[in-house]
């Protein structure tokens, strides 16, 4: 190596190095969850969920700052604790944000996915999901706003968990006041069976009301393709209290599968810290219990519950 290289690498590193920490920040909740229903839990209908989330941040002499995030939680048993959700993102200072995600990554077309306004759960909350995109871990995440609209990048290189590269591409556009506006498109290659992904979603917010529709495509390339389609409309009741209802579609290009359909109610109530939360989805088409997906006839109906207590600190 010669001396001009190592000049630059050692003020490269200097840069680097030197950083104003901040003081970790912890938060974390609890919640108690009861399912019910001619479709829910066949055993115990009780579970727990609980997980503590540690964040640190910095700043470089550069003026570009550094993220440290990760999420420590539980299973329903001692056996399932563990470390999940890490992830290191950099400040690009005027150039976006990069992240990498070493567990818990979930691509643009992932992220993308939870948009629909909601007091509680989504109308598929119990029902089979729509294709999520590529989500895995070690994957590099790029987001950057300009003027009225942000522009996202996900990518994960190809290695022995990924058959090849995956890269998904979008944005999220707020032109309009109370319009927010989403779009992406990628292809998921984390086996041979690769899927392209695209999703667009739209919420317009008036008062209390907030709607959303979206729409999904999963076109794979053994040919077992879906579409989805959602709606929903929710309402803050109070400052305390908030409702919605839902309903979406999920379409099958296998012959003989018919279309699942659910629609969704939902509610909370927020006394500080403590929240009461609950949701009944009604399921149409939904397949009989241990042949779910779209390889079976789905000509079963249910009707699921979920009544939740939670606390955040």
């Amino acid at each position: 190596m010669n001396n001009m290289k190592k000049i630059g690498l050692t003020a490269l590193a200097a840069s680097l190095v030197s950083v104003s920490a901040n003081a970790v920040d912890i938060s974390g909740g609890a919640s108690l969850s009861y399912n019910g229903g001619n479709g829910g839990a066949t055993g115990n209908p009780w579970s727990m969920n609980d997980g503590l989330t540690f964040t640190w941040g910095g700043e470089l002499d550069n003026g570009m700052t550094v993220d440290l995030n990760f999420l420590l939680d539980s299973s329903d048993s001692a056996a399932g604790a563990g470390f999940d959700n890490r992830s290191l993102a950099l400040g690009l200072n005027n150039g976006g944000t990069l992240t990498f995600w070493g567990d818990g990554g979930s691509g643009v077309v992932g992220s993308f996915d939870d948009k629909m306004p909601t007091a509680y759960e989504e109308s598929w909350y119990s029902a089979d999901s729509p294709n999520q995109g590529h989500s895995t871990n070690n994957m590099f995440y790029y987001t950057h706003a300009v003027e009225a609209a942000t522009v996202h990048a996900s990518f994960t290189p190809a290695g022995t968990s990924q058959d090849a590269s995956s890269l998904e591409l979008g944005a999220v556009v707020t032109a309009v006041e109370n319009l927010e506006l989403g779009f992406a498109i990628g292809e998921d290659n984390a086996s041979a069976t690769a899927v392209d992904n695209t999703i667009m979603y739209a919420k317009y917010t008036m008062g209390g009301a907030t709607i959303g529709v979206q729409a999904n495509e999963a076109d794979a390339a053994t040919g077992t393709d879906e579409s989805f389609s959602a709606a929903s409309l929710s309402y803050a009741v109070s400052e305390d209290m908030s409702i919605s209802v839902g309903k979406s579609k999920l379409d099958y290009s296998a012959v003989g599968t018919k279309a699942q359909e659910a629609t969704g109610f939902s509610a909370s109530y927020t006394m500080g810290s403590m929240t009461l939360a609950g949701t009944l989805n009604k399921i149409k088409n939904e397949g009989t219990a241990g042949s779910t997906g779209a390889g079976n006839s789905k000509t079963d109906s249910s009707d699921t519950f979920e009544l939740n207590l939670s606390f955040a600190f």
